[in-house]
């Protein structure tokens, strides 16, 4: 892949408002089709927002009226604000684009960089994004004095962790000892070039994440890497570790087309 450019947007008092930055993925992203700039990364941090992807349900918006931007992404709803760093990728790839190697990349630089701090994470079977892993669901507390086997979550369709308290909040994740989620990876490929990307919580107010379904994942929270660790770390902390992670991913990977398998022909119809 071609030299990865760096444009750091703004952070803290500087923080871009989402559809600001939204803009500027569209002007990047029109630029880098036409090869009039190189692959580009946008870093910054968001004033509060929440954002839904495409397959973001009713069910798992605000119950208050909440403003939420729809957007044109993959992925469902999340939170976006300060203490947490932001990446936009813009990258050329061979089309057919392989999204998924593409999502691969992204959480690889991530897990490298949680791990530069000590934070030890990993992908999920079937979830985007990265994880801190839990305890195993045997060595867990008790959740409301029920067994796990019982939890709402899972087995009661009307239950909602919403109405329900800090007890089931996904920002407590980490104190029910659940798998919780570091990074939040969701993007969009138009023209063979990417766009959106990741979201990592370094130290933000979790309880934001408490209003939604996070990604539409019921069953596990959120974290950060402060939470982590149990000291704090800062945006300027992670941002050239983040830089050096992403662009020794990015820059040494080798992107190849998506692979397209041919259609099955039918089978012949048996002889009568």
């Amino acid at each position: 892949m071609s030299e990865l450019r760096f444009v750091r947007l703004g952070f803290g008092e500087e923080r871009v408002e989402y559809q600001e930055a939204w803009q500027k993925q569209r002007e990047v992203h029109a630029a880098r089709f036409e090869d009039a700039v190189p692959d580009t990364c946008l870093l910054l941090e968001h004033p509060p927002v929440y954002t839904a992807g495409r397959r973001t349900t009713v069910s798992e918006r605000p119950l208050d009226g909440t403003p939420v931007i729809d957007v044109d992404r993959g992925g469902k709803i999340t939170w976006h604000g300060p203490g947490q760093l932001v990446g936009y990728p813009i990258l050329k790839l061979p089309r057919p684009v392989d999204v998924v190697a593409h999502v691969r990349r992204l959480e690889d630089a991530l897990i490298l960089t949680a791990a530069e701090f000590g934070v030890r994470t990993s992908r999920v079977e079937g979830r985007s994004g990265v994880w801190v892993l839990g305890d195993p669901v045997e060595d867990r507390p008790l959740l409301g004095g029920l067994s796990l086997d019982f939890d709402p979550r899972l087995h009661d369709e009307e239950f909602d962790a919403r109405l329900n308290g800090p007890e089931y909040a996904p920002s407590n994740a980490g104190q029910r000892r659940e798998d919780r989620k570091l990074a939040a990876i969701g993007i969009r490929v138009a023209k063979g070039v990417t766009m959106h990307g990741f979201s990592l919580n370094v130290n933000p107010d979790n309880t934001w994440f408490d209003k939604i379904v996070p990604c539409g994942i019921r069953d596990a929270g959120v974290t950060s890497l402060s939470y982590e660790l149990g000291r704090e770390i800062t945006i300027s902390d992670v941002l050239p570790v983040a830089e050096k992670h992403l662009r020794d991913v990015l820059e040494n990977a080798e992107p190849a087309p998506r692979v397209i398998e041919p259609p099955t022909p039918p089978k012949a119809a048996a002889p009568a």
